[in-house]
């Protein structure tokens, strides 16, 4: 039977994102189409969103966004690819509704993260995000992800 690999991860991922260590919380792109992107991330000891063995809310969050970030991300990567000049945008949280923080997740998990664009208008996205491990739910937010172009 075939293993189930990533589209890409860690340094390659590290590239996609403006997030840089310690703030990084994705480490692999597992799908990504044009409504919907799934990023993986192995939470590790000393994470500076840990606290007493557990994840905490503000890396969850963080983790969302950033799986939004590493789609916009990879999508620069694809059009740079096919010879076009882009200037990826940095975005920035505008508002966070509806969060329901299930579990805090264990050091050592892997958290899946599926991010589903329900609108864009001119510089604002507004996704859902749903966070799981092994099937089971952590998070699920809305978001509003305000794009910086330059």
């Amino acid at each position: 039977m075939e293993t189930i690999k990533p589209i890409i991860e860690g340094e390659a991922v590290s590239a996609l994102i403006p997030q840089k260590p310690p703030i990084e919380m994705v480490d692999k792109l597992w799908f990504n189409d044009d409504s919907k992107t799934i990023s993986g991330f192995t939470i590790k000891e000393g994470n500076i969103f840990c606290e007493n063995g557990l994840f905490c809310e503000p890396g969850i969050i963080e983790n969302i966004a950033q799986t939004a970030a590493l789609r916009v991300g990879y999508i620069v990567s694809l059009m740079e690819q096919n010879g076009e000049k882009v200037n990826p945008p940095v975005g920035y949280i505008g508002a966070i509704k509806r969060l329901t923080i299930h579990k805090l997740p264990k050091v050592g998990s892997e958290l899946i993260t599926e991010v589903v664009i329900q609108q864009i208008i001119f510089d604002v996205t507004l996704i859902t995000g749903k966070t799981t491990i092994n099937g089971e739910p952590v998070a699920d937010c809305e978001m509003k992800i305000f794009l910086k172009k330059d």
